[in-house]
């Protein structure tokens, strides 16, 4: 299940609210819920590639939290999941998109979140549509290239980057799944404020008490990098580079939609990387 699904479950918990988690590995999921998620959550067997076990879990279902990892088939899995939850009579949709959903987006993932987003307004059902940028977690990817050289690589030069934690994600789908008056908005998720990956490093090594220097490369030297040293497929490594390109030519600041949602500040990358320090080290 992706991170946002995961922090969702939990969410709902958290708010004493039963549902229903599809994985194609239940065990695995299972393992990585705790106690009181778990005795909330109804874990099934489903397969996005198998729209007929999307069907089987779906019934009796009212709403449908649909997220999905970034991947080659996911446009086709997520229109597959709408069709069967229409069928199976689920009148609320909540999607996780991306922001910049256009149909001539620069990012070529967040093109097909809106060829999505088109399905999922013209069915019939309520929609609402969450658009999170980029998840504080996903920066745990660089913790050993820090901890090793104390290096982050990337293409973005003086360009600030939208972090929001996905915990915040879950309490944002959380809300919108259990209040009605909040269902069938688009909300654009950030933390309180953006962060260019110069400044992303000095204040990483404020905290650590060591230097972590930003490298920064050419789009393509930094897809060479990701795909040669870092071993990302190639469709990865080109949605990283389109995704911090895009930061590039588009300014990004940070939106209070979270806050009039939920009713509270976003949390802060700096808790976010005092949490995780460790990590880094």
């Amino acid at each position: 299940m992706a991170h946002t699904g995961g922090a969702t479950l939990r969410s709902l918990a958290a708010l004493g609210v039963p549902s229903r988690a599809l994985s194609r590995d239940p065990a695995r999921l299972t393992s990585a819920l705790d106690a009181r998620t778990l005795a909330r959550t109804t874990v099934l067997r489903a397969d996005a590639a198998d729209p007929e076990s999307l069907r089987a879990a779906f019934r009796g279902a009212h709403q449908l939290f649909l997220t999905m990892a970034n991947g080659p088939h996911q446009v086709r899995y997520e229109l597959d999941a709408i069709d069967a939850a229409v069928d199976c009579g689920v009148t609320h949709v909540v999607k996780v998109s991306a922001p910049a959903a256009e149909p001539d987006s620069p990012v070529a993932v967040s093109r097909g979140h809106h060829l999505v987003e088109e399905r999922l307004r013209s069915c019939g059902v309520t929609a609402t549509v969450l658009r999170p940028y980029a998840f504080m977690q996903k920066l745990l990817l660089l913790a050993p290239g820090i901890a090793a050289a104390g290096v982050v690589h990337g293409a973005t030069g003086d360009a600030r980057c939208n972090y929001v934690d996905v915990r915040d994600i879950g309490d944002a789908a959380a809300e919108v799944l259990t209040r009605p008056a909040s269902a069938g908005g688009t909300y654009p998720l950030t933390g309180g404020r953006a962060y260019s990956h110069p400044e992303l490093t000095s204040l990483l090594g404020g905290l650590l008490g060591r230097p972590v220097r930003y490298l920064d490369l050419s789009p393509s030297e930094l897809y060479a990098h990701l795909v040669g040293r870092a071993g990302m497929p190639d469709w990865l490594a080109a949605h990283v580079v389109e995704i911090q390109q895009l930061a590039v030519a588009r300014e990004e600041t940070p939106d209070d939609s979270f806050r009039r949602l939920v009713g509270r500040a976003p949390r802060t990358l700096e808790d976010f990387l005092v949490e995780n320090l460790h990590r880094f080290r």
